[in-house]
């Protein structure tokens, strides 16, 4: 079995590719190659599609062992195809690192999520609220938590009674963006 790549890496150079690309060619030749991009992203998202309803038929765990590999399951994000809402990923990222937050006395409450913002409002509670560590606590272990588990969440905002609202902005690589969904994907 080849060594994993590092996909992040590939992600960023493709996206540094069309970044150049825009810069230096002819505004017809970028048009067809963001074209082909979609195209062949929509050809692989139909067959990854395929491949989680024939997975669905004839194999119960395998949708857990997709949604278990780090690779897979971001391409389930990607393609629409994850089994889990937004909401319930992100209160389990949040049930993930209570227990870290409960040994310090704190805890934290998920408030909304808007997913058109990519934004998840969050509020600490207990000894976590007002705590000058809370957002260290909060950009260490929730942060992380919740981009593991839902990638799209571009923005945290935290509520804390004690302070006035501290949004915590996260890097991350921007997404393509598609006009439209496949025909294929655009039922499930």
């Amino acid at each position: 079995m080849p060594p994993p790549q590092n996909l992040r890496a590939t992600g960023d150079r493709i996206e540094q590719l069309l970044d150049e690309l825009r810069a230096t060619a002819d505004p017809r030749t970028c048009d067809r190659a963001e074209e082909l991009l979609r195209l062949v992203s929509e050809l692989y998202g139909a067959g990854l599609a395929r491949v989680v309803e024939l997975a669905r038929d004839t194999d119960s765990d395998a949708m857990e062992a997709f949604v278990n590999d780090d690779l897979v399951a971001s391409l389930l994000l990607v393609h629409g195809l994850h089994p889990s809402s937004l909401v319930a990923r992100v209160e389990a990222a949040l049930a993930q690192v209570r227990p870290l937050l409960g040994a310090h006395g704190g805890d934290v409450e998920l408030l909304e999520i808007d997913d058109v913002e990519g934004s998840v409002s969050l509020r600490l509670l207990g000894s976590c609220d007002g705590c000058p560590s809370s957002s260290v606590t909060l950009q260490l272990a929730v942060e992380r938590a919740i981009v593991e588990a839902a990638p799209e969440i571009v923005r945290i905002e935290v509520d804390e009674p004690s302070r006035p609202e501290v949004t915590v902005p996260i890097a991350l690589t921007p997404k393509p963006l598609y006009e439209e969904c496949p025909a294929e994907m655009a039922g499930t």
